[in-house]
């Protein structure tokens, strides 16, 4: 058992848990077995397809897409993969070099989808796996890598193997999930004990009875798995396999800190969670030129290491970006220097379809223009694969008053329509973004000044210069509110300034190759400025702005 259990069960010999598609259901009432999905827990061998993505593709920007919110295709009032089909050269346009997908899979709550109830089918309101495969055959075409969601820590709690293992201890799956006689004492996950009664259920306020109490990290609605139990971890790794070898360019793996716990105080990321994490994350890069990111928020850098994950989301630099921007000192020395010791491997962001990762950059900054512009050049042009959350890159703005995550998992704003942003024919499942009027793509597409147009700029700097994209990060250095630094691949050297303050100065830059020339990338407007036998360089930089300079020897 993951967790120490009361009594000991001998663990499920594979060819019985790996048998040919079965069918499982939670009894309507005592004794009753009526007739549910299937689920497949067969085996799949590895069958690599190959890829046609160039080498390196997973430095460039990605784009985290919710499907359920991008586009609608059907007029149904939600998005589908049809939908995000038919936006990929908005995507390609803008510069985007993978995509993120929240989890597409089927759930139970038909919503963010993270409640699964079967790893190897699609969400019925998102389309059949034809429309995955032209998805990813299209996206391929543009040269856009996909990656997607894949919940190891939990399924839901209709998924049919969680209910046939909460039947009782004769159950052969019993030993899928983690369980214990009674709700053990002194546990204490985010301000709830992480024990429910499987019987009834404290939503239905039944009595447990004696052995039904299971393990809930995140609720009662998703129960851990077992991973402690070889059999999960078999049909998890040949999940993951069931998707890489239709040629899924790899995974975002959620929740790893929390894979297995120990007793009630070492429950969070412990040793054997990271190493399993590895052994994940070596399946899937077996696969030619695959990327995986973890969503590790007790020690994001620790699993960024090559051994684990190789690429871990930078919880807490997003928070420094935004005050950064903001113009607070302190902050903008905290940006600077986080990749000094932090591996480049990092995956930044500014905001995602997490709330405490902070609300919509519109909502944080005021819908201040200049502020908004200066977070995102400060990610995009550090080091580490940005992830930009949809509707980022147009400034939309959460919806107040709806509870949870939901203010930021709204319809994307395609156009300044009132009824439903050019997202869908029919009644859009969640209100608009209210600022859709003028922050929406069709009225940001021709603009030069706009935030659409700024991310199209930003973004082409990092598929121009391999040094932006992939290089080494140099000589940070802040000067008041300017920051700098120098990013360097091979024989490529740029600089990046960036002015968080409100007033124009002059900024000596040092540590800059003698006798050369800066030669202006961003803006195109400015000057060649020469660099002395010193190595250094005056440049003027004006307020709130951005400068990008490729040395010239």
């Amino acid at each position: 058992m993951r967790i120490a259990p009361d009594s000991v069960r001998p663990i499920l010999p594979r060819f019985a848990a790996v048998c040919a598609a079965m069918t499982f259901s939670l009894a309507a009432q005592a004794g009753a077995r009526p007739a549910a999905p299937t689920i497949d827990t067969r085996p799949v061998p590895a069958a690599d397809p190959g890829s046609t993505l160039p080498e390196g593709w997973q430095y460039g920007a990605f784009m985290e897409i919710f499907v359920r919110g991008y586009q609608d295709s059907d007029g149904d009032g939600i998005g589908d993969l049809r939908g995000l089909t038919q936006r990929l050269d908005y995507l390609k346009d803008l510069g985007i070099k993978g995509i993120w997908l929240m989890p597409i899979t089927a759930s139970d709550d038909h919503d963010h989808g993270y409640a699964t109830t079967d790893f190897r089918r699609l969400e019925p309101a998102y389309g059949k796996l034809a429309d995955f495969d032209r998805f990813l055959k299209e996206a391929h075409a543009r040269g856009i890598g996909v990656i997607i969601d894949y919940v190891v820590n939990h399924s839901a709690r209709a998924h049919p193997l969680f209910a046939e293992a909460a039947r009782g201890k004769q159950s052969r799956y019993r030993d899928w999930f983690v369980w214990q006689e009674q709700a053990p004492a002194g546990w204490d996950i985010w301000g709830k004990n992480p024990w429910y009664p499987a019987a009834g259920g404290p939503a239905a306020g039944a009595p447990a009875a004696a052995g039904t109490h299971y393990f809930g990290t995140f609720g009662p609605h998703m129960p851990d798995f077992n991973l402690r139990n070889p059999d999960v971890v078999a049909y998890h790794k040949d999940s993951l396999r069931f998707w890489l070898n239709r040629g899924l360019d790899g995974f975002r793996l959620d929740a790893v800190p929390h894979l297995i716990e120990n007793d009630a105080r070492d429950w969070n990321d412990q040793p054997e969670s990271r190493k399993l994490t590895g052994e994940l994350r070596a399946l899937i890069q077996g696969y030619k030129r695959r990327h995986v990111v973890c969503e590790a928020t007790a020690n994001p850098q620790a699993y960024a290491a090559p051994d684990i994950c190789g690429s871990a989301f930078a919880f807490g630099h997003e928070h420094a970006i935004v005050e950064a921007a903001r113009g607070k000192p302190e902050a903008i020395r905290k940006v600077a220097d986080y990749f000094v010791t932090a591996p480049r491997g990092m995956a930044t962001m500014i905001s995602n379809h997490d709330i405490f990762a902070g609300e919509r950059l519109w909502d944080q900054v005021g819908g201040d223009l200049a502020q908004y512009k200066l977070a995102a050049a400060t990610y995009l042009l550090q080091p580490g694969t940005p992830f930009i959350y949809y509707g980022e890159e147009i400034g939309m703005a959460g919806v107040k008053g709806l509870e949870g995550d939901a203010p930021l998992r709204t319809p994307m704003s395609w156009s300044a329509d009132p009824d439903n942003a050019g997202f869908t024919r029919g009644r859009p499942f969640r209100p608009l973004s209210p600022n859709a009027a003028t922050q929406n793509a069709a009225a940001e597409s021709g603009k030069p000044d706009s935030i659409l147009a700024f991310y199209k700029a930003m973004l082409k700097l990092r598929n121009t210069y391999p040094s932006i994209a992939r290089g080494s990060y140099e000589a940070p250095f802040v000067h008041g509110s300017v920051m700098g630094y120098q990013r360097k691949f091979g024989n490529e050297n740029t600089l990046v300034l960036i002015n968080y303050g409100t007033t124009p100065g002059f900024v000596d830059v040092a540590a800059l190759p003698s006798n050369a020339m800066l030669a202006p990338a961003y803006p195109r407007s400015a000057g060649l400025v020469p660099i002395g036998a010193s190595g250094h360089a005056l440049i003027a930089i004006q307020p709130q702005s951005v400068m990008v300079f490729s040395v010239r020897r």
